[in-house]
């Protein structure tokens, strides 16, 4: 991290243990939310040995994925993906012959009337689909593992919350608070010095629910600005039972921020360009900062919040207990 430092005290998280389950990382429990009820895996309908086989079929032998139409096959009657033709440079991987354009229609009609299980079954998908349908659902799919919100580096881990929370703390070394309120101190030496970006994170764990708040500071224009944002370990719909707000201040001025966590389904870029947090301008930073304005000295303050519906009213009510 570029941060120069950092004030805060820092609490352990216990964590189930870890389990792999083939190329994703994934908790001893299986669960799509952030931190809710684990559930067992219920499948129904499963594919027989034949649709199995055929299924295996349908694998690219070149990138191993599902092949979808326009499905090439060679003379000899070898069968690749479209997009690994261009890769092989239009000859065979089996028998080096020239593919030339033939198309595989009668594997095409197969894969039509085939059924299969979300290939997240094992995490708790219950959904059976046709072949074609199958790829749009799980790219969408509730139950699919989550990438690491870690936003220092390109890091490509995916896993549940349990895992992901293990890892940040333990590879990315990040810190780890209990509790809906934080009050953190930010000081850089020297804020005219800003690279593509300059970032902190920290997991809180409240409501029995993990939220990573982001600390930035990035080139935008001819010069640096400051953002902090808060994201869910979870999917959308849960997030938005949550709000939480951001205060920095000095001098006798303040600026807030208040709105509701983004999902890590979002990735970190997407949040930061959408400019959904708080935004502080170096000057404004500078001068909250106060002194000769040499450093930055930012205290950020804030609190996370579960939205309760009121029957009686109709209206969500807060619940500050964490």
């Amino acid at each position: 991290m570029d941060m120069d430092s950092m004030e805060s005290s820092t609490r352990s998280v216990q964590n189930d243990e870890i389990h792999h389950n083939g190329t994703f990382h994934f908790s001893s429990t299986k669960s799509h939310g952030g931190g809710g009820a684990a559930s067992p895996a219920v499948v129904t309908n499963i594919v027989g040995p034949t649709a199995t086989s055929v299924y295996e079929l349908l694998e690219c032998p070149v990138c191993t994925c599902s092949m979808y139409p326009p499905i090439h096959q060679c003379h000899n009657g070898h069968t690749l993906c479209s997009t690994c033709k261009v890769r092989v440079h239009n000859r065979c991987p089996t028998c080096r012959q020239e593919l030339g354009d033939i198309r595989c229609l009668a594997l095409e009609k197969v894969a039509e009337s085939l059924e299969l299980p979300c290939k997240f079954y094992n995490l708790g998908c219950p959904e059976i689909f046709p072949y074609y349908s199958k790829l749009k659902h799980e790219s969408l799919c509730n139950f699919r593992p989550y990438g690491c919100p870690y936003a220092g580096s390109e890091c490509g881990v995916v896993g549940d919350i349990p895992f992901l929370v293990s890892h940040l703390r333990d590879d990315h070394k990040v810190d780890m608070h209990a509790g809906s309120t934080f009050n953190h101190r930010y000081v850089k030496s020297n804020p005219r010095e800003v690279e593509n970006a300059t970032w902190m994170l920290t997991v809180f764990h409240c409501f029995g629910q993990y939220f990573c708040l982001h600390f930035e500071a990035f080139q935008l224009g001819m010069g640096p600005v400051y953002m902090a944002f808060l994201r869910f370990m979870g999917d959308e719909e849960e997030a938005r039972s949550y709000s939480y707000s951001l205060e920095v201040g000095g001098s006798g001025r303040k600026l807030t921020w208040e709105g509701t966590p983004r999902s890590i389904r979002d990735s970190h870029r997407k949040v930061r360009d959408s400019n959904d947090g708080l935004i502080i301008q170096r000057n404004m930073a500078l001068f909250f900062s106060g002194g000769d304005r040499k450093e930055l000295k930012l205290r950020v303050t804030g609190k996370i919040w579960k939205e309760q519906h009121s029957p009686d009213s109709g209206l969500f009510m807060p619940n500050l207990s964490s």
